[in-house]
């Protein structure tokens, strides 16, 4: 039974929880509640768990040895007791009385069960869960690892319920990719400011261990650096950061007292108390900020905006390490947006390297229609790390988005079964392209040349733009083109929106017929339309 035939196993349950009325936005959190002491004891069992166990009397053991409302009842009392760290017990001194007794004080049990309550409310609905789960091959799971099994499923609940988070649920094959460039080492800090459920933290960790024998390479300090001090992430919805702390505890991530992940704002104090990061990944947010635990609220960044995306892109360039590297996902209006928008970008291009671009195509995400690119900069410049002012020399951009796919359920992005070895580098059949020309230095200061022409670029449409004045033929047919800082200047007024191939479906504005002509045409089948509804309401009402 492979991993994929688990998760299907593992969401066909969602059929017995809507029995009991629970929906698809609260399934996941219902589930791995449970799920969760069920992993322990599996990873407890094989050893692999070494802390952070859980208390006597709240174990899988005590769940599925019982039946009937007894069941139910003892459930919900496990979950309060791993919330709080206490239970209530029969007083032996004072028969009838109960007292409080202290079960744990692991501070990280009590994050990831923090206000955790069940909605079921038949007993006969738990029983059938816990059965279902006793009899999963946890054996081919583990062999895979649990923590994929996890992740899976929530990448499962990201795309089925298509609201809130899940909109915009980072497709594993771009996670991959975007470490599989940036190359995190044993001993650097990995932050992710808008951590989600830790898929960037844990594809970092998973990469630095397939480089260093699973942490075996390393001595017993470096180990424990990785384990508690190489990753941290922020996270500002309670029951998200709940699912990232279980992912993290399953890939053997355990952070601090807090976790790998924090609750809070990045763009509030949360953020601006994060110790500066070697490497960021992140795929911030979209949106503005509208008031309250959301809002912006820090006084630190230079330039004031109510954008979110324009926000975190200044925490995390601010954020930085001199020499650090960063790889974050932002829709296409940080690219242009003027006012606040171009300040913020050269300030970037000040003290940044931005190196590259890559323009991401459309429906990759799980919201239909939102356009994205990946910028990746280097704090400093390519001669000197401390430098804060004119770090961009060139950006070399990649466009991934013209005359691509449409993608989604039945033609996939990318292939989120790739890992982080050498062989996997530049294989992904969409991403791997790209990886080729960026290279092998995660500074992106590989040698390049211009010229890329993978799904049949040649065969694209050139847009007349400033992108293509004076350039080759041939080579304004490339999706691999460099752009040099004084140009951008120049042409663009420093947006980074930069494009030179024409989409198929695009609608050339300058092939338009007159507004006026426009306007006449709307305003004739309009009055057409109309008039085929007066006839059809006369023969409606002549058939009455």
């Amino acid at each position: 039974m492979t991993n994929n035939d688990i998760v299907q196993k593992l969401w066909n349950l969602c059929d017995v929880l809507r029995d009991d009325g629970i929906n698809y936005s609260d399934y996941v959190t219902e589930l791995v509640l449970l799920l969760f002491i069920k992993m322990v004891h599996e990873n407890t069992e094989a050893g692999t768990l070494k802390k952070h166990p859980l208390p006597e009397g709240c174990r899988w053991s005590d769940l599925n040895s019982k039946s009937g409302i007894n069941l139910l009842n003892n459930y919900k009392s496990i979950l309060l007791a791993l919330s709080t760290g206490k239970r209530l017990e029969a007083d032996p001194k004072e028969p009838g009385k109960t007292i409080e007794v202290q079960v744990h004080e692991d501070q990280l049990i009590s994050a990831i069960y923090a206000d955790a309550q069940t909605r079921l409310r038949e007993p006969r609905h738990l029983e059938q869960m816990i059965k279902n789960l006793d009899q999963i091959d946890w054996f081919s799971a583990q062999k895979d690892g649990l923590g994929d099994l996890y992740e899976g499923l929530l990448e499962k609940n990201a795309g089925e319920t298509k609201s809130g988070a899940g909109q915009y649920f980072t497709p594993r094959a771009l996670i991959n990719s975007m470490v599989r460039c940036l190359k995190p080492q044993a001993g650097e800090v990995v932050q992710d400011p808008a951590a989600g459920t830790a898929g960037f933290l844990i594809a970092a960790d998973s990469y630095v261990k397939q480089h260093t024998d699973d942490l075996y390479d390393l001595t017993a300090t470096q180990q424990a650096f990785q384990k508690n001090q190489a990753f941290v992430g922020v996270e500002l919805v309670p029951g998200t950061r709940r699912l990232a702390l279980m992912n993290c505890l399953l890939h053997g991530m355990e952070g601090d007292d807090d976790g790998v992940v924090h609750l809070g704002n990045a763009l509030g104090d949360a953020g601006k108390n994060l110790k500066a990061a070697d490497i960021i990944l992140a795929n911030p947010p979209f949106g503005t900020s509208k008031g309250g635990e959301a809002s912006n609220t820090r006084d630190d960044l230079t330039f004031k905006t109510s954008n979110k995306q324009l926000a975190f892109l200044q925490h995390i360039y601010r954020n930085l390490k001199p020499g650090g590297r960063a790889a974050v996902v932002l829709p296409d209006n940080v690219l242009f947006e003027a006012g606040v928008g171009t300040d913020v970008r050269r300030d970037l291009m000040h003290k940044c390297n931005l190196h590259t671009i890559l323009r991401l195509p459309t429906g990759i995400f799980y919201a239909q229609g939102v356009k994205t690119n990946v910028l990746f900069f280097t704090k400093g410049s390519v001669k000197d790390k401390f430098q804060s002012e004119n770090c961009t020399e060139h950006v070399w951009v990649y466009d991934l988005r013209t005359n691509m796919p449409s993608f989604g359920k039945r033609t996939p992005f990318g292939n989120a079964s790739l890992g982080f070895t050498a062989d996997c580098f530049g294989q992904d059949p969409h991403l791997g392209a790209f990886e080729k020309v960026y290279g092998d230095d995660p500074h992106g200061q590989s040698p390049r040349i211009e010229g890329e022409y993978s799904f049949d670029a040649e065969r694209v449409d050139v847009a007349a733009t400033d992108e293509n004045l004076g350039v080759d033929e041939q080579l304004a047919h490339s999706r691999w083109r460099k752009f040099s800082r004084e140009w951008i200047r120049e042409h663009k007024g420093d947006s980074l929106d930069i494009s030179w191939l024409k989409d198929k479906d695009s609608v050339d504005a300058a092939n338009l017929p007159e507004p006026d002509v426009l306007a006449r045409e709307a305003k004739e089948e309009l009055e057409a339309a109309l008039s085929e509804l007066d006839a059809l309401l006369k023969a409606l009402e002549g058939a009455v």
